[in-house]
This record gives structure tokens, C-alpha cells and sequence, in this order.
């Protein structure tokens, strides 16, 4: 077996199915970008099929992404794989991934196909992908609920028709580590062409043990594949986390003896981006990349890391991309400084027209704070990349008016297509007043089901990052918003989302 472990990264296409985590297609591309900074191996850029804006958006991160691998899923079908070949034309090297249900339970409940039929499904899927690219995969939907029986029996049969990687997922997140190890062991041992062809692992965490799951498929069974995502973004309870398992296998070499290709010093800047992008906020105690992830409160743990940092870190946070020196800018530092602190973040801005526009923002930041942390720079120029495309909704100014013993005002000025309209309402507190004034104008309909409020650094001077989750119809949207006032913050989250609820781009939900 080879001893280098293969990352590869579903954040843009699994990742994106977490509800209100859809992304537009240059976000994708940024994300994408980042992923190929940290030597992601494969990078599965979503599902082409499923939408137009989805093959859009394969079809340029395979025409951008020229050092990892391209790859989009397509389900078992001649129409979906089509549409994936074309969107990966112009990939360096591209890769098909294509699914079908394994399990008695989907088999009968979910596709109403007989074992047979799925069976000759997935051989004339694989022949037919073989014949558009080199590189195809396999995935057995909820394989590891499959009988092991019938699956030695899909898979001998797609590797002999050319599939290069077979992935065994565990698509609701029900297995043990050790029985799922063993599992992937058992399949590797009967299949009798198994070692034609890689072996993946694709653990959901419903039960948190994702990351466990995928290690011990690493460990025992042999897997030289993981699927995973940053953060763990992912539908239900997330995915495997990339940041945790490559930490882990790098960390601890001893014990899993495997290389990396990973630049583990750009993990927290892609942390960061897909946080900011999808509005899912990192929790503070997140191993890796969470803010207490090097954090020491314990007097005993203080003077033990002051003496000796191995005696309570067991990996160097620069290694992740943490900086002693968080505190980077402010009013007086000049666009050379800006933009040399945008590529220290792993910032690629596309023009000089991009750079001069968030360097403005950053200046009318730097007046309202006296001191810029990394995530402020992050923050606006995420802010920035969204205000560079028509908006429906912009916002424009806000005045609201709270006082003890009386009921909260608020005025919101905004564009509505290039026009300015007004807003006044009445509210529980400045910010659902602000928001009841937009509302009063847009008459959306919305149902709000999340609203989430972020300090971006750890001073009162802070900016408040700002989620807000709107659903209606059936599409579920996130809108994020920055400002160092947190009543505008929230404002501007409530348009951003209102502007993601105008998209009516269908989506059709793949699991693999």
C-alpha cells in the first residue's frame, strides 16, 4: 500500500448542502483557490448536473485550479455524467465521481430498484465515465449499511469496468471506528481486484465520531483516501473535518506512518473563508482552528507552556497558521503594508481595482477602531467580493433611536435595483426594529430561523459579525454582515440574505 494519505476536499459540494450554506460561483472560486494554497489532492467543486449555476461554477474552478485534481459528482446515469465530463473539460487532471445506493433500505425505499438493477446501474455508469476520463471513483451510497455480500459484488464488478477509487461511505453517520475499520478491511480482503484501485472513506458525523471513523478506515482498513470538508461544513451534524484529520495523521506519524501533501500553514486562513462565506461561525473551542484552540486559562497549563510549550501543545500553532502578532494595521498604515498583509492571509484579490476598493473600506475602517486584527481585514474583504456584484438590496445608512422605558425606533435607508427607499419601525430592540423597517418595505415573507451574532475580535472596539438565516418556500439562505456597530451588522446580514432568497437557482440534493 502506498504511504501517502490523499485529501480529498468536498467542502464546495457536500459541504454546500448544509442547510443555508450555498455558495455563489465566485465564492466557490475563492474557496477553491485557498483549497489548492493548502495542496488539497482532489477537490470536488460540486455537482454539475444538479443546476446550471452548479456546472458554472465546476466548469470554471476546472478551468482556474491548476495543481490538485478537479473532480464532480454525478449519479449513476448517463445524463449526469455527460453533463460532469463537460464542465470538467478543462481541468489539468478531472476526475468523475459517481453514486449509487447500495443499501436494502435506499434500494427499496428511496430508488424502488431491485439489487440486479442497481447492480448493472453501476457497471454501465463506470463504463460509460471510463470512456470521458481516466479518473473515475465509486461510492456505494450508504455502503456501510449495505450487505457486505452484495457490495463485494459492486465493487469487484465497477473496478473491473475502470473505476480507480472506490469510496465506502458511511452516509448517516452510523458506525463505530473499530467496526467500520474492520469493515473496509473485510471488503479490501474479499474483493478479489481490490488493490486496482484506492480506497476512500466518507464519514458523516451524526453521532460525532466522524474523524474517528475515517482515521480507524485509515488505520485498519487500509483506506488511502479521506473525504472531508473545512470545519466539518456539512449537511445534519457535518462531515470529517479536514483541519482535524490532517493534524492528526501529521501529529501523530508515529502511530499512522503516512505522508501528507498538505501546506497545514493555510488551514486557518481556509477556516476563516469558509466561516465567513457560508456564515456557519466556528465555535471557540473547535480543535485546530477554533479561537481557544492554543489557549491556555489554567495558572498550572500557563507556567507549563511558559517554561516548556510541549508540555501542554502538541502541535505549534503557527504550523496551522495562528500568529503571536495579531494585531497587523491601523489608520496610519499605508496600501503596500494592506496588501502585503492580504497575501500573509492567503488573500488573492483579481485586480488592482479590487485591491484600491478594499483598501478604501479598510481606511473607513481604521477611522472608526484603532486597531485592525486579521479578521477585520478577512471580514471586509469578504464584504467586498459580495458588494462587487449587482445586489438587489444594498444597504445605504441606518438611525434608530433606543431608550429605557421606551419603545425602540429605527430608519433604514437602502437601494432597491439602484433605488433608494425608506424604512421605519417600531421593534423589541434596535436591531429587530431595523430589521422590521426593511421587512416593512420588502414584504419577503421570510421566516427568520437563525440570527447569530459573532464578535470578530476580542475587544468591546470589536466589529460584530452578524449571521442571519432566512427560509421561504423551502430555500433556506444564510446572509452575513460586518460592522462595528451591530445594529448596522444585522441590517446588512438581513439584505445579504434577502439578496441570496432572489437566486432561484434549483438545487438538487446528491449525497455520496
Amino acid at each position: 500500500m502506498s504511504d501517502k494519505l490523499i485529501i480529498f476536499d468536498t467542502t464546495l459540494r457536500d459541504g454546500e448542502q448544509s442547510p443555508g450554506a450555498s455558495m455563489t460561483r465566485d465564492e466557490k472560486l475563492r474557496i477553491a483557490r485557498q483549497l489548492e494554497r493548502l495542496r488539497v489532492d482532489v477537490i470536488e467543486a460540486g455537482f454539475a448536473a444538479s443546476s446550471n449555476g452548479d456546472f458554472e461554477a465546476v466548469q470554471l474552478i476546472a478551468n482556474t485550479i491548476k495543481d490538485s485534481t478537479i473532480c464532480s459528482l454525478s449519479r449513476a446515469n448517463d445524463k449526469d455524467i455527460s453533463r460532469a465530463a463537460e464542465a470538467l473539460k478543462g481541468a489539468n487532471r478531472a476526475r468523475i465521481h459517481t453514486f449509487i445506493a447500495t443499501s436494502a433500505l435506499h434500494m427499496e425505499k428511496k430508488l424502488r430498484m431491485t439489487p440486479d438493477q442497481v447492480f448493472e446501474q453501476a457497471k454501465q455508469a463506470v463504463r460509460f465515465a471510463r470512456n470521458l476520463v481516466d479518473d473515475i471513483e465509486f461510492s456505494p451510497e450508504d455502503g456501510y449499511r449495505s450487505d457486505p455480500d452484495f457490495l463485494c459484488r459492486v465493487i469487484e464488478a465497477v473496478i473491473n469496468e475502470g473505476a480507480t477509487t472506490i469510496n465506502v461511505p458511511d452516509t448517516v453517520g452510523y458506525a463505530i471506528p473499530e467496526l467500520y475499520g474492520n469493515f473496509i478491511k473485510d471488503l479490501r480482503e474479499r474483493v478479489p481486484n481490490s488493490d486496482k484501485a484506492i480506497w476512500s472513506v466518507h464519514c458523516h458525523n451524526d453521532l460525532g465520531m466522524a474523524v474517528a471513523n475515517s482515521l480507524a478506515g485509515v488505520k485498519i482498513g487500509g483506506a488511502r483516501q479521506v473525504e472531508c470538508t473545512i470545519n466539518g461544513l456539512g449537511e445534519r451534524a457535518g462531515n470529517c473535518s479536514l483541519e482535524e484529520v490532517v493534524m492528526a495523521v501529521k501529529t501523530r506519524r508515529d502511530y499512522f506512518g503516512l505522508e501528507l501533501g498538505i501546506d497545514t500553514r493555510h488551514i486557518l486562513a481556509a477556516s476563516r473563508m469558509v466561516s465567513q462565506t457560508t456564515g456557519f461561525v466556528v465555535q471557540p473551542n473547535k480543535a485546530v482552528v477554533g479561537a481557544n484552540a492554543f489557549a491556555h486559562a489554567s495558572g498550572i497549563h500557563q507556567d507549563g507552556v511558559l517554561k516548556a510549550r510541549d508540555t501542554y501543545e502538541i502541535m505549534r500553532a503557527e504550523d496551522v497558521g495562528w500568529t503571536a502578532n495579531k494585531i497587523v494595521l491601523g489608520k496610519l498604515s499605508g496600501r503596500n503594508a494592506f496588501k502585503q498583509r492580504l497575501q500573509e492571509l492567503g488573500v488573492q484579490m483579481e485586480s488592482e481595482a479590487e485591491i484600491n476598493a478594499a483598501f478604501t473600506r479598510f481606511k473607513e475602517l481604521a477611522d472608526r477602531k484603532s486597531e485592525i486584527f486579521d479578521e477585520d481585514i478577512l471580514a471586509l474583504v469578504s464584504e467586498e467580493n459580495v458588494s462587487q456584484h449587482k445586489e438587489q438590496y444594498v444597504f445605504v445608512s441606518l438611525s434608530q433611536h433606543s431608550e429605557t422605558g421606551e419603545r425602540p425606533q429605527a430608519s433604514i435607508v437602502f437601494t432597491v435595483d439602484g433605488k433608494e427607499v425608506k424604512g421605519t419601525a417600531e421593534g423589541n430592540g434596535p436591531v429587530d426594529a431595523s430589521l422590521k423597517a426593511i421587512e416593512a418595505h420588502v414584504k419577503s415573507g421570510a421566516e427568520m430561523v437563525l440570527y447569530s451574532v459573532n464578535a470578530i475580535s476580542g475587544s468591546t472596539e470589536s466589529q460584530g459579525e452578524v449571521t442571519v438565516r432566512l427560509q421561504n418556500s423551502g430555500r433556506v439562505v444564510n446572509g452575513v454582515g460586518a460592522d462595528p456597530d451591530i445594529v448596522v451588522a444585522s441590517a446588512k446580514a438581513y439584505l445579504s440574505a434577502l439578496n441570496k432568497l432572489q437566486s432561484k437557482a434549483d438545487r438538487v440534493a446528491a449525497q455520496g
